[in-house]
């Protein structure tokens, strides 16, 4: 009998670890990146830091192991040298420096074609209720033609519906990416109008923060991309400006309702500052055409990849009142596999002052630069309602990634 308990704890005992290795497994292959990216001469020894985990080279074009060779090579990750876990690429790039930001910018966007907000009910010469749009269109949904002509205002809009004489309408809709066509009859109204009911926005504005610019005058803002307020979809753009803006006030973020920065945007042509060429999920691009003395007010430094962040102290720069200072900042956790590339750290403001100021991190600061051990590292994106102190930051190589 004694035996026999003796198997069933050995069975249990390999039962425990079994289970443990395979778990452990599982963590680190979902928590290595499939691929890297180093700058010439780096070292490929203790390139993941992680516990457990042995690196060996598989392929680098006849090249010492201990020098990153040109062009790519392959990395094989093991548990404890043991288990393969997976294979990594490494690509070599060359080193790049940028001049970190800080600076509010005003925001100004256009849509790509007209967005549809919502539908709702027209009331009809007959003094009747209609949904002409109900079922057809969808929030979201971008107008692009009516009857083959293009429409990218608001006005443009309403002006081919008035005109359709209560005929049918063909709009061409983009939805989810794809183009289709859609027919919709106008309602006629009290007034003789005739009208789709339909709520539509062909425009969007606010601020943000300017995270870098290179030598060129391509830069980067935001870390996330703008998404509309009525429908929380990423907005597709055909353009926009950047403007100068001033910070006028500051409302302290607390527990459950996030701060904020006011200011004044003066959408005049004398004060754009540049171009905005793309709006993504990690952040906005375009390029300074205009002053770009203003944002050259630091030196340029280096960027740096997701293996050189490292949990601990940092900085950020922003603005609150008129002129660019640098904060401290800890950052708590480092993710380099996450699948929501905008919180791919999730850091704490320790700055005294900027917390007496601000509470921790307030609307307006998104796209604040983060700097560790001189290196340009990433950017501010959002802050956690329950505890404005903390929040969450983008790797600056996954904002470098979505300019291109």
């Amino acid at each position: 009998m004694a035996k026999v308990r003796r198997v069933k704890k050995v069975f249990l005992c390999v039962g425990a670890l079994g289970t443990f290795l395979l778990a452990g497994f599982l963590f680190l292959h979902a928590s290595i990146p499939d691929c890297y990216r180093v700058t010439e001469g780096d070292s490929v020894e203790e390139l993941l830091h992680m516990p457990l985990v042995e690196e060996k080279v598989l392929t680098a074009d006849n090249q010492p192991a201990s020098n990153i060779p040109r062009d790519q090579i392959k990395i094989q990750c093991s548990l404890l040298g043991v288990i393969p876990i997976k294979n990594v690429d490494v690509t070599v790039v060359p080193k790049e420096k940028v001049y970190p930001g800080g600076m509010p910018v005003g925001i100004y966007m256009k849509t790509q074609g007209v967005l549809v907000v919502g539908t709702g009910t027209v009331k009809g010469k007959d003094g009747g209720s209609y949904e002409p749009s109900a079922n057809i269109l969808k929030s979201g949904d971008y107008i692009m033609t009516v009857n083959g002509t293009a429409v990218s205002k608001k006005e443009e809009l309403i002006n081919q519906v008035k005109e359709c004489k209560g005929e049918s309408l063909i709009l061409q809709v983009e939805r989810d990416n794809t183009v289709t066509e859609l027919k919709i009859c106008p309602v006629e109204t009290e007034t003789s109008e005739y009208k789709l009911g339909v709520w539509v926005r062909d425009d969007t504005q606010g601020i943000g923060t300017l995270t870098y610019m290179d030598s060129e005058g391509n830069y980067g803002a935001l870390g996330h991309g703008i998404s509309d307020v009525d429908t929380g979809k990423l907005m597709n753009i055909s353009g926009g400006s950047l403007y100068h803006t001033e910070i006028l006030s500051v409302v302290k973020g607390m527990q459950g309702s996030p701060g904020e920065m006011t200011g004044v945007i003066r959408y005049q042509n004398s004060q754009i500052l540049g171009t905005i060429d793309t709006n993504t999920d990690r952040g906005i691009f375009g390029k300074i055409t205009r002053r770009k003395e203003d944002f050259q007010i630091h030196e340029s430094v280096e960027v740096a990849y997701k293996q050189d962040v490292q949990v601990g102290e940092a900085t950020i720069l922003t603005t609150i009142d008129g002129n660019i200072k640098e904060y401290d900042i800890y950052i708590e956790k480092v993710n380099k596999n996450t699948q929501e590339p905008n919180k791919s750290m999730v850091i704490s403001i320790s700055d005294q002052d900027l917390l007496g100021s601000t509470g921790g991190i307030i609307q307006g600061m998104s796209g604040s630069p983060i700097l560790q051990n001189g290196k340009l590292v990433g950017a501010v994106t959002h802050v956690l309602v329950n505890d404005p102190t903390k929040g969450y930051g983008i790797f600056i190589e996954n904002m470098l990634d979505a300019k291109e």
